[in-house]
Order: C-alpha cells, then structure tokens, then sequence
C-alpha cells in the first residue's frame, strides 16, 4: 500500500509550493490507490500559529486535496503534530545515543564559527570537524556535570550514499563531506532531520515526494533510517517553482499564500490545474485538466528536473477559460462575495454580460459597477462624438432620447432597429453615435455589448442617464436646457 504525506510547517500562510508539492503527492497517491497522511512538522514553537494549521487546511481543502489520515481527521499513526510526538523522537535518540551513533557535542557558537571560517578559507567543505566525536563517554559525563550546555550531533557514516530519485534518476553523496549534523539543539529541541525520519518511519511512509531543495537532505535522512533499523522511503524531488527571471518565488516579486489568490477570485479548478502544469507535462498540448483528470494522467516519472516558471498570465487564461464554462448558477454562486448587496435576480441578468471578459472573479464589482450606481461619474468629453462637436453630440442624444422613449418593450432587438434606423436618419457613422450612447448610459469606453448592456439596465434608468448626458453637452456648448 502506498503511502504519502503533506508535511507542513504552521509558520506562515499555506504557500503555493506547499500546494504544488500536496498535489503531486496527491496525485501520486490517489493514482495508485494509496492513502495521503497531513502531518504538521510545529516543532518551531515561537514562530508555530493556529491560524497558519488552519490556513493549511482551507487552503488545501479549498484546492479539493483532501487526506485520509492528519491532525483533524485521525488515523492510526497518530499523533499528527510533531510538537505531540516528542517522547517518539526521545526513544529513537536513546537507540542511537546508546548504539554510539549520537554524541553529545559541546563545542561553543563562537569555536563551530571559527571552525567553519577556516574550512572556507582552506576552501574545504565547511562540515563539523571538532574534538567532540572523540570524547570518551567519562569525559562527555564530566561536561555535562560542569553545566557545560550541548547539542546532539549524528555520527554521518564516512562513505557513499546512492539512492535512485523517482525524478533525477541516481544521486549519491560522499558521506564524509556532510560530517556530522545536530540532530537536538542544547535546549532539547529536535531538528527537521530526526523527527522527519522517524516520522516517516513510525507512519510507514513509503514514498516521499518533496521539492528539490531537501536533495542535499536526503543522504542525511537515508543515514539516520539506516542507523534505526528500518528501511527508508523512495524518495522524489521537484523542481523549485520560479520567478519569470528564473529567481525562487519569494513574496518580493510574487504573492506566495494560496489565501491570496482565493481572495482575487482564482478559482480552485483553476489553481490545481496550473499548479499542476509547473513542473509536469502530460505529453500532449492538451492543457486543460479537471482534478480527476490530472489523477488518471499523472505519472511522477513526466516531473521534469528544471525550476518551473510560475506564469501569471496563463493563469489568468486558465482561469478565464473556467470562468467562462460555468453555468451561470454556479457562477452568480461564486460571485456572490464579491457583490454582495447585488439583487439575486438583477444580478443574474447582469452576469452574462461579463463572463467573457472575466479572467478573476474579483474584478467583477468594476465590470459591472454601472450597472448599480445612480449615478455616474465620467469626463463629459467622451460624450462627444468623434469628428462631431458638443452641440451636434447633444442634439443626436436628444434625437436617441426621443426614439428610446418610443420603444415599449426595451428588448435588444427593438433597441437595435430603433437606433440603427436612427443612425441612418441622422447620417452618422454607427460606431460615433453609438460610443456616445455607450458612454451616456454607462459612463464608459469599455463594456459589454450597448444593446444587451441597455436592456438589462432597463428603460428608465437609460433615459434618465441620456437626459444627464445631455445636460453635460449643454454645459459645455454654453445651452441652457
């Protein structure tokens, strides 16, 4: 049976390489019928929050990666926060400080950084090379009893380390230049490195999917398994995901937190489906994958090695074209957050005037902000019609104002016939008396097509706009109305 595991840190927002690096877990897993663990590494006790495991868990829940086993779930390799698994942690030091496979190391800060100093100058590896390997278990008891205050160092065996990576094929490290590793800090501690292992020994964690900087990790791990009897995962490692200059994804150049984009309206099909395609390739151009579609298509061994580019413009795409494959139930759903005090049956009227150029949901209160206002504000310039003046400009609206209000039943084709007919009265151009009407009854340029635009804001509200309009042109041409 396989097994995998999603291990956060509660430390900050649930970011999107943790996303990135769940899905292809849950991928994996959910491809080969395997069960998917949510464990909380939170043994970083000052920088560990509740709102950061609970962000974790919207986040990923948000995104449809649910697990079988974790914290808020159970199962039966609990517990599944590290700060509960302690005395798990203490009795497998005890096996390797009893094996001889762990000492306690007493060396100061100030004496490891002039160890590390002169290893660089010498330009060797900058690996620990004190005098505590050597101390005598007498000499160790004496420390400890002067106060001395000490770290627990892991004897890293002195030979090659190989394992076959599920992406990168062979890797292999020479134990010697790692040198022994602090494995419990002098405050009692215990690092990333044993609590990890354990951990994914006692779960009987059999594949470990994680990105690409715990490569150098990995021998470190591999050794500690060894040194505790017990067989280690397969390991796979992921490309990093990057900047467009190729930089590591950092909250300087792009917004990081899964949270964030939620909150500007990505939709999480949207998400999984571009989180998917950083980093992995089906093989084919197709490029639009629902949730269980991406399960039947994965294969970890289609991962490629390089950094992933995380591209926001094909994002937006991505998310558009989900945008414009909702059904408007479902998308007058989803928009509600975002208008809030909108009339349900208003607002569904409104809605497929702006699916099409939806690339966010959080841009839908700017789209349609006319469509709400009493009134609107614009530079009465644009109401001139081009190669028309002010005065020509007020007297075709006060000709549009006059056939509207003939039109009982202000559909979008009784609209169309009544103006189109009145731009051949009037000798205009269609494109310069209906941008004038456009920005009349919306105040803009931009917006969805006039005529269904004009029909869903109904008869009265359109005159009343191209009377203000007018009034605008009226000033400006000096007329009293």
């Amino acid at each position: 049976m396989i097994r995998t595991r999603i291990a956060p840190a509660p430390t900050g927002p649930c970011h999107v390489g943790i996303a990135r690096t769940a899905l292809f877990n849950y991928l994996f897993t959910r491809k080969h019928g395997g069960t998917f663990v949510m464990r909380l590494e939170d043994t970083d006790v000052a920088r560990s929050r509740k709102e950061f495991e609970q962000d974790v868990y919207d986040s990923l829940r948000w995104l449809c990666l649910d697990w079988d086993e974790g914290p808020d779930v159970g199962g039966d390799f609990g517990p599944y926060r590290q700060s509960e698994r302690k005395q798990i942690y203490q009795a497998a030091l005890q096996k390797l400080l009893e094996a001889n496979l762990a000492y306690p190391c007493f060396c100061t800060p100030e004496e490891l950084e002039e160890e590390r100093n002169r290893r660089l100058k010498l330009k060797l590896p900058p690996r620990y090379k004190g005098k505590c390997p050597t101390l005598s278990r007498a000499e160790q008891e004496a420390a400890k009893a002067q106060g001395k205050p000490y770290s627990i160092r892991f004897r890293m065996p002195d030979k090659t380390i190989a394992f076959e990576d599920m992406i990168r094929g062979k890797v292999q490290f020479d134990g010697a230049e790692i040198g022994d590793f602090v494995i419990v800090k002098p405050d009692g501690d215990f690092i990333f490195h044993l609590s990890n292992v354990v951990d994914d020994i006692e779960m009987k964690i059999t594949h470990v999917i994680r990105g690409e900087d715990h490569v150098s990790n990995t021998p470190r791990h591999l050794a500690l398994a060894e040194a505790l009897g017990a067989t280690p995962p397969t390991y796979g490692h992921i490309p990093l995901i990057l900047n467009p200059d190729r930089s590591k994804m950092s909250k300087r150049k792009n917004p990081t937190s899964v949270s964030d984009y939620r909150q500007w309206g990505y939709l999480p099909e949207a998400m999984v489906n571009f989180l998917a395609l950083i980093g992995w390739s089906s093989g084919t151009e197709r490029e639009v994958f629902s949730l269980d579609e991406l399960v039947a298509a994965f294969s970890i061994e289609a991962v490629g090695r390089a950094g992933a580019i995380f591209d926001i413009e094909k994002l937006n795409w991505l998310n558009g074209n989900y945008i414009r494959a909702l059904p408007l139930e479902e998308l007058q759903k989803r928009l509600r957050p975002y208008l809030p005090d909108a009339d349900p049956d208003y607002l569904r009227r409104v809605i497929p005037l702006i699916q099409e150029r939806l690339k966010r949901l959080d841009e839908a209160p700017a789209l349609t902000e006319f469509f709400f206002r009493d009134e609107l504000e614009y530079d009465p310039a644009l109401l001139i019609a081009k190669k028309h003046t002010a005065e020509e400009s007020r007297a075709a609206l006060s000709q549009v104002l006059d056939r509207l209000s003939t039109i009982e039943e202000f559909g979008i084709e009784s609209l169309e016939n009544g103006l189109r007919g009145l731009v051949e009265e009037l000798g205009w151009k269609t494109g310069h008396l209906f941008m004038a009407i456009r920005v009349a009854v919306t105040g803009s340029t931009a917006t969805p097509p006039l005529f269904e635009t004009m029909s869903v804001l109904g008869k009265e509200r359109c005159l009343t706009r191209i009377r203000r309009a007018i009034e605008k042109l009226s000033a400006m041409s000096g007329e009293r109305t």
